[in-house]
């Protein structure tokens, strides 16, 4: 057993604040009333610092449990699904801090190809972007958080991980509108229409503005991807499994909600103030 207490810290670790938000959300000890000889803090902050730096298990610092037993709590709820059930408890979290409805009423999907290591697992190509690997399909609110992910091989095409991810986010039951680029056009907008309710809007490049321009709506998702690029793990994909690799996404959109969630709030106006002192 280890304590954060004994140690240095490191960036990556949860604050007091956060960890009271996570621990709540994770199961208790199985059976028998035992208390666990681990420290579960010790054990999410090693699993968080694995994410940002894009260490292997092995190379975990010794100050942290033992790497096996990290890994074993890592595996039992990604499979079990306490990961994904504490994202999107926190998703809801936080966009009722923002003042919004719990689940959202429009989003916008797209995918990311990375290159694979050389771990075993799904593969293949994308021709598109030349990159044999994995492709990630995202849908998110229009706060850039995520509603679902789905994991494939790079060579399926973008209109079928489509499919794929609203199949995975049917539970968003207040979802009306979806925002997507060129590549998303043609059948799906009538079959994403007709299976799910939902509206696809293609949001299209001006054919008169050359070079980069801000696509409305699209720049939302492309940040998300940004977020997730902060995590060393993302710049290939490591994982065995596509199970893993869905979880780590989860686990990192998780991290960064709990700092969104106790982080400062914004000073207020300095008429605001002034009004409140008068008042």
């Amino acid at each position: 057993m280890t304590d954060a207490s004994a140690r240095r810290a490191y960036l990556t670790d949860l604050s007091d604040e956060q960890w009271v938000i996570l621990e709540r959300e994770l199961p208790p000890a199985p059976g028998g009333g035992r208390k666990r000889r681990v420290d579960l803090r010790e054990v999410v902050n090693a699993i968080y610092y694995r994410l940002r730096t894009g260490c292997s298990w092995e190379m975990l610092p010794h100050d942290f449990p033992p790497n096996s037993t990290v890994f074993e709590y890592f595996a039992r709820w990604r499979n079990d699904g306490t990961w994904e059930r504490l994202h999107d408890a926190l998703r809801r979290d936080v966009r009722k801090q923002d003042g919004r409805e719990p689940t959202a009423s429009a989003a916008i999907v797209d995918s990311q190809s990375a290159k694979t290591t050389e771990t075993r697992g799904e593969r293949g190509y994308d021709a598109g972007k030349k990159v044999k690997g994995r492709k990630r399909h995202i849908l998110v609110d229009t706060l850039g958080l995520l509603i679902a992910v789905v994991i494939t091989a790079a060579s399926v095409q973008d209109r079928d991980g489509a499919r794929l991810v609203f199949e995975a986010a049917r539970g968003e039951t207040r979802l009306e509108l979806i925002w997507a680029d060129g590549g998303y056009a043609g059948k799906l907008v009538d079959t994403t229409q007709e299976t799910f309710g939902w509206k696809l809007e293609i949001v299209k490049r001006s054919d008169d503005v050359k070079g980069f321009q801000v696509l409305p709506h699209r720049w939302i998702v492309e940040r998300t991807f940004g977020w997730l690029g902060r995590y060393r793990l993302f710049c290939r994909e490591h994982e065995a499994t596509i199970a893993s690799s869905r979880t780590d996404i989860h686990l990192a959109m998780s991290h960064i909600m709990l700092r969104r969630l106790t982080r400062p709030p914004k000073p207020q106006h300095q008429n605001e103030n002034l009004l409140a002192h008068i008042a």
